[in-house]
């Protein structure tokens, strides 16, 4: 019986740090495009990813207080102000004037550079995603310098990738959102109970648009709160029942209105998905009842049986309540039916972090501060795992990471974690770079001297399938890495996974006792929910952790949470849940 399929939600970025970034990154981009200087184009990337991964809200904080920001120098931190006092940065205003409409709307596609971009607009007079597509399936882009097969297959992936996203935003945004208006409804006098729906319920990992459920006898104040929220941009349409809105996020926003008897039917019925309700319809059926979002109601008399709360229409209909994260007709039914759900993981069962960054590498907080954050999460353990010297932007040395090693070895235990008796543990792991065959950083020797080894590929992506497959194998066989890092590689509307034979690589998983990694960034998701069920098939072990490259980042487990149930995975599945003894008996992976 499933103990409990809601995840843990704590706090999140302040979103004002999220549309500086996006500005600051967009400006690096424009620099790009515009052949201005490499140097300065990075400066402002670096500014993007520091701002984005800032602990507090910039839209509060002065001059002096961005500039202490890591990478923010005062030229950057005057735009910043700019932009809060005057919605507009006039330095990026005169880029975009000098960058056609057209090229703009191609580097919206994830695989296209901004430089190629450019080449497509000057040289075939190509302004739109459509004439793009034509031109390559047309092989006219072949005879362009920098342009060949392998390009044109790459940017037609960004098309499909484009396309497929329909307006859709990824899980963090979303959750963002709905959690700032079901807060707002709450307060609003007469509204007994407000929750989100839908697939953000579901934790799908993009949303369309959000489902708010409300319970009330006199929804009309609701309603008029509603529209009147901060963010709310257009009323579509409004009624007694439902009210749609457009928000300045692009994100539509639908609230409906339910008697307080009926909220369990409606809260059911709203979430979804459609193919689960679907199986519950046709269980109400059997048992000569009609199910609505109103109620369960026998079909004869059409008395209402059931509709408050949702484990009463599941009992009704002979089933245990099923978690909103398995609701996909995924043969949830059948586990229900036959007493067989999942006890998922929750976020609480955590017990670290095995996959964490620091201003050693591409991180943005030194380690005191990233081991200070792990314990006031109440962590028992936590690993480091800055990057290995492969990643030769990294500036990776065997003496910084030996010094880092000791560092430490110092400050192991001297964290107070909360509800754990003694400090946070310390685990001096890496994250290595598997290359293009399959090979990592550093010789056997200094690996043996980690705690343990996160290894992923972070380039040379578009290698043959046997490639690829082969790649990860041999890594998994490595005897001292211990996990695969975000092991498809893909960015979420930006770039797909790589081809590889994933059940082939599972399959090495099981067999040498490497974990898989499900990456809690809302970026990732990765492993995504369907590759998980099929690893989980194959007897893997999982690690879901957060890649956290700042303090704020080690917030985004709850979405690694929602992905691991969505994968069906148990406590039992997930390393990072288990006692350290166990952990680290795990993590030695059959070595002496």
């Amino acid at each position: 019986m499933c103990r409990c399929g809601a995840v843990k939600y704590s706090e999140v970025v302040a979103r004002s740090n999220d549309e500086v970034a996006a500005l600051l990154q967009e400006y690096a981009d424009l620099i790009s495009i515009t052949g201005g200087d490499a140097f300065r184009a990075r400066v402002y990337e670096k500014a993007a990813r520091a701002v984005g991964g800032h602990h507090a809200d910039v839209a509060g904080l002065d001059l002096k207080g961005l500039q202490e920001i890591p990478n923010v120098g005062k030229s950057i931190a005057q735009k910043v102000l700019e932009y809060f006092g005057t919605g507009s940065v006039p330095a990026v205003e005169e880029l975009r004037a000098k960058i056609p409409a057209g090229v703009r709307r191609l580097t919206a596609i994830p695989t296209l550079g901004p430089k190629k971009a450019l080449t497509v607009y000057e040289e075939l007079g190509i302004s739109s995603v459509e004439e793009l597509a034509e031109a390559i399936h047309q092989e006219r882009l072949r005879d362009l310098k920098g342009f060949g097969p392998r390009t044109e297959e790459n940017i037609l992936h960004g098309i499909e990738l484009l396309r497929s996203s329909g307006g859709r935003v990824q899980l963090d945004v979303a959750m963002d959102l709905a959690e700032d208006v079901v807060g707002a409804l709450s307060e609003v006098p007469g509204c007994e109970r407000c929750a989100y729906a839908g697939s953000l319920r579901r934790v799908r990992e993009t949303i369309g648009d959000i489902d708010i459920l409300a319970a009330s006898t006199k929804p009309a104040p609701i309603m008029r709160a509603f529209t009147r929220l901060p963010y709310v941009t257009e009323v579509i349409g409004t009624g007694e029942k439902k009210t749609s809105v457009r928000t300045t996020k692009g994100l539509n926003v639908d609230l409906r209105v339910v008697p307080p008897d009926s909220w369990g039917a409606a809260l059911q019925y709203f979430t979804g998905s459609k193919a689960h309700n679907i199986r519950t319809r046709e269980r109400a059926v059997h048992h000569k009842l009609k199910l609505s979002e109103y109620g369960l109601f026998d079909v004869e008399t059409g008395e209402k049986i059931v509709s408050e709360t949702e484990e009463e229409v599941y009992a009704r209909l002979g089933l245990p309540w099923i978690p909103p994260t398995l609701r996909e007709d995924r043969g949830e039914i059948e586990a229900g039916l036959r007493g067989e759900l999942p006890a998922l993981v929750v976020e609480s069962d955590l017990r670290g972090d095995l996959h964490t960054h620091t201003d050693l590498t591409d991180g943005l907080a030194p380690l005191e501060e990233m081991a200070e954050a792990a314990a006031a999460r109440g962590y028992a353990y936590y690993a480091i795992t800055d990057h290995a010297p492969d990643m030769a932007m990294q500036r990776m040395t065997d003496e910084r990471m030996l010094a880092q090693r000791a560092r430490v070895r110092e400050l192991d235990g001297a964290y107070p974690t909360r509800g754990r008796r003694g400090g946070l543990r310390l685990l001096h792991g890496t994250e290595l770079n598997i290359g293009p065959d399959g090979e990592v950083d550093w010789p056997d020797d200094f690996l043996a001297g980690f705690d343990l080894c996160v290894a992923s590929v972070h380039s040379h992506f578009n290698q043959s399938r046997d490639a690829l497959t082969r790649r990860l194998v041999r890594a998994c066989e490595n005897p001292y890495v211990n996990i695969i890092g975000h092991p498809t590689t893909r960015v979420l509307g930006r770039r797909p996974g790589i081809d590889a034979d994933l059940d082939a690589v599972f399959a090495a998983c099981a067999r040498t006792g490497t974990a898989l990694e499900v990456n809690a960034h809302p970026d990732r998701l990765d492993l995504r929910d369907e590759d998980i069920l099929r690893a989980r098939r194959h007897g893997v072990r999982f690690a879901v952790n957060s890649d956290a490259h700042a303090v704020p980042h080690l917030a985004t487990m709850r979405y690694g949470i929602g992905t691991a149930q969505r994968g069906w995975l148990t406590p039992d599945d997930v390393i990072n849940t288990w006692p350290e003894r166990r952990l680290r008996t795990f993590l030695r992976k059959g070595r002496s």
